[in-house]
């Protein structure tokens, strides 16, 4: 498995060695100790999720405040989506940028997201299966969000605004800088 930095500080894809033969394929999705010694980061994931989009759907961008913090090591097992990472970390050198990559079912890359991002993707292929593993439990009371076009973080989602299918908890989201204590 390669690790490598994504140049927003604490954020880093995660490649892992695919094997292949007649049979299929086979990788290592996450080793703790390789991932400790290239990052120097002691995690403990708790919880895993997934979700099923369908094309066009944004999820995001969400983060869990105080003590409710996550860190996300985020995946997708089938098709593809653009998956995007803020930097809520009001002293970090990186604070109030984005890091994106494409995470399909043929690349198998990860990311890790630390505590203080906000997090978020879109489904780029007709369906995707998106899996994440946290640090920390959900807590509905911690939950808070970005709207994905906020004009000070200028993401490029990839398609078009017609295209885009978003929940009514997402569609009622602040922009970056109307929220308090970020």
């Amino acid at each position: 498995m390669e690790i490598e930095h994504t140049g927003i500080e604490g954020c880093y894809v995660l490649k892992p060695t695919i094997y292949k033969d007649e049979r299929g394929t086979f990788f290592e999705s996450f080793q703790k100790n390789v991932f400790q010694k290239v990052t120097g980061l002691q995690i403990d994931f708790v919880q895993d999720n997934q979700s099923v989009s369908e094309r066009g759907v944004l999820r995001g961008l969400h983060f869990q405040t105080g003590e409710y913090e996550q860190a996300k090591l985020v995946r997708v097992s089938k098709g593809e989506v653009m998956d995007v990472a803020v930097d809520l970390r009001p002293n970090s050198k990186t604070y109030k940028k984005h890091f994106s990559i494409i995470l399909n079912d043929q690349n198998n890359y990860q990311v890790f997201v630390p505590r203080g991002f906000a997090h978020g993707f879109i489904t780029l292929s007709e369906t995707a299966i998106f899996a994440y593993k946290c640090d920390n439990y959900y807590n509905k009371s911690s939950e808070s969000g970005i709207m994905y076009n906020d004009p000070d973080l200028a993401i490029d989602w990839k398609l078009d605004a017609s295209e885009i299918r978003l929940s009514e908890k997402d569609r009622a989201l602040s922009f970056l800088k109307d929220l308090k204590n970020v």
